[in-house]
């Protein structure tokens, strides 16, 4: 047998680098790194020696640069992933909430946080986390609940085992989500003799598990039993590449579509059959053929409380749920019929066994009238001098977008009102992390995007709280040279907890800047951008954005647009009750009243 001997660290990179997807292109696509003294010399050097095969992209924070590598992932459908590595201690906690985000989104990231030194000789080494009853526990222990994989490497030879695993989960569709494996610090460093076919290069395929027999004809006879059924489109008809499956199954057999937040453009908005966003964020067309759906048919998606808001949407009394998934684990929830298949074979497997079924056509009605609320509410405001709605700054946006857009958001007002009331034509040109709902990842998602797939015009919408959070990666994108717009609407606080918290009955506090105990400050977004390279305006009307936004899209370099927006109206139509849990008892009348109609909701609930 040969061998080459190598250190850990540059046996892993290596390793990385020849293993290929199904289109022959290397699987891992780079590594966003932040060096210190748990990575830099061991995972640093390796790097360094294997940059012109695997490209080392700096980052700003920990967390952001691993948001850019999910997006990554997430845009080309699971097909491709990244690579994150950081130093032990601060650097690869601030990894942990990225973790989370990941996993919870089902999205493949490989993260190398350094380690504590295997041999304990410097113990306890800058940054260590001792307990004090378990010798073996560090930071990176954190990592366990919100990795689908983890491994920590204490000798070289333990990377011939624990690299394959990494690889048979990140490109499994069913078990995919986040890896990872903690290095020791000194084990990175240290020299052993490979087998030679180890760094062989490897393709790795994505299965698409075939249906159950039994349970293929239970769910079949499931939906001819059915006088109204409903499918619920999730991300995994978009992780399974099913979108024109899913589309000829429903124009075959007159079934609607509704969409969840990860499953938005697996229709494009204006198809007979797509019937908009569903559940909490939902509009009325899809909430109600859902409310009177007798099977629910999920396809890809996990059933969210958002989606089936808090499971009190589904109204027919006599409903059932069928669940096309390929993880057992999301098929079996909710006592639902399961169907564990990939989704794009799932669909086509049905769509056979049921011939020529179809159900009645549903009412295009409920569409017309849905797209009538929407297109007045955002469309530009007859006085010029109102300060606009977010309604109205999504108008001018979608207005402003093409077909080959990507508009993208994770968290506060605008993923709700987006779900609502954006026009996604094209198959992943809607991109939001609401899984997870994570603050932050807007700036670095988008750079990760548009690393995807340059040729996409890329849109962040993000709000001033979000921004505030998170916005370093845009000098990581001004600096690569990585072309995004970035529309900031500036609320001046927590906008959308501050409805909420109104809505539970609670006093305006602590969420806007005037009614906390920051004094209200009026924060320079456009200079705070044009600090970090990006050219920025800041707009004072909805025609201003129009014409701000046409010039981005002409323009080579990254652009910021700042809005101020009004914080408190909201589309006024759609939507539909979630659960969030009032008081029983406050001193607070609204209070009160909230709580009473909460429980009337609760015992609304099936």
């Amino acid at each position: 047998m040969k061998t080459i001997r190598l250190t850990a660290a540059q046996a892993c990179v290596r390793y990385l680098a020849n293993q290929l997807n199904e289109d022959g292109v290397p699987y891992i696509a780079g590594v966003w790194a932040i060096f210190g003294h748990g990575n830099v010399a061991g995972i640093g050097e390796a790097l360094y020696g294997i940059r012109e095969e695997l490209p080392t992209y700096r980052g700003q924070n920990e967390q952001s640069m691993a948001h850019a590598a999910i997006a990554y992932a997430k845009q080309l459908g699971r097909r491709r992933a990244m690579a994150v590595t950081s130093s032990i201690g601060p650097g690869a906690l601030n990894m942990v909430t990225a973790a989370a985000l990941a996993h919870v989104n089902r999205l493949p990231v490989l993260f190398i946080p350094g380690d504590v030194f295997a041999n304990r000789g410097p113990d306890p080494v800058l940054q260590q986390i001792e307990d004090f009853e378990d010798g073996t526990v560090s930071a990176n222990d954190c990592f366990k609940p919100v990795s689908r994989y983890f491994d920590r490497i204490e000798r070289p030879e333990q990377l011939l085992t624990a690299l394959p695993r990494a690889f048979r989960t990140l490109t499994d569709p069913a078990d995919c989500g986040p890896v990872t494996l903690a290095f020791c610090q000194d084990v990175q460093a240290e020299a052993y003799d490979y087998p030679e076919s180890f760094f062989a290069r490897k393709t790795w395929r994505f299965r698409r598990p075939e249906p159950d027999v039994i349970e293929l004809e239970a769910a079949v006879a499931a939906i001819k039993a059915a006088r109204n059924p409903v499918i619920v489109a999730g991300g995994g008809v978009h992780f399974s590449g099913a979108t024109a499956v899913l589309k000829a199954f429903v124009e075959k057999h007159k079934i609607p579509v509704v969409e969840t937040q990860a499953g938005k453009s697996a229709l494009a908005w204006d198809h007979a059959y797509n019937f908009g966003p569903v559940g909490v964020t939902g509009c009325e067309s899809a909430n109600i053929v859902s409310e009177k759906a007798d099977l629910v048919i999920g396809v890809g998606t996990r059933f969210q409380d958002f989606t089936t808001g808090s499971w009190a949407l589904f109204k027919n009394p006599d409903r059932k749920i069928l669940a096309l998934n390929v993880q057992p684990y999301d098929s079996a929830k909710h006592d639902a019929i399961p169907l564990v298949a990939d989704a794009r074979v799932g669909l086509e497997k049905i769509s056979a066994a049921l011939g020529d079924h179809v159900f009645a056509e549903p009412d295009t009605g409920l569409k017309a009238s849905w797209f009538a609320k929407a297109d007045a509410v955002t469309a530009a405001p007859k006085d010029a001098n109102t300060l606009p709605t977010d309604m109205q700054v999504i108008g001018a946006v979608q207005r402003a977008s093409r077909d080959n857009t990507v508009v993208m958001c994770a968290a506060g007002t605008m993923p709700g009102e987006l779900h609502q009331l954006w026009k996604a034509k094209l198959p992943l040109s809607y991109h939001m992390e609401y899984g997870f709902s994570c603050m932050g990842y807007e700036i670095a998602g988008g750079l990760g995007i548009k690393m995807a797939e340059p040729e996409r015009d890329v849109i962040v919408m993000v709000g001033d709280g979000s921004y505030m959070m998170m916005n370093s990666e845009l000098a990581t994108a001004v600096g690569m040279g990585v072309k995004i717009t970035v529309v900031i609407t500036d609320n001046r606080g927590y906008g959308c907890i501050n409805r909420l918290q109104m809505g539970t009955g609670g006093a305006e506090f602590n969420n806007l800047y005037a009614h906390s105990n920051v004094s209200p400050i009026a924060i320079d977004f456009a200079a705070h951008a044009a600090a970090m390279g990006a050219k920025s305006h800041k707009v004072a009307s909805i025609s201003e954005l129009e014409a701000a936004l046409a010039a981005a899209r002409e323009a080579a370099e990254t652009t910021v647009i700042v809005i101020d927006t009004d914080p408190y109206p909201t589309p006024g139509a759609g939507g539909h009750w979630w659960d969030v849990a009032v008081p029983e008892v406050s001193a607070r009348e609204e209070v009160n009243k909230a709580r009473s109609a909460y429980e009337a909701a609760l015992k609304e609930r099936s």
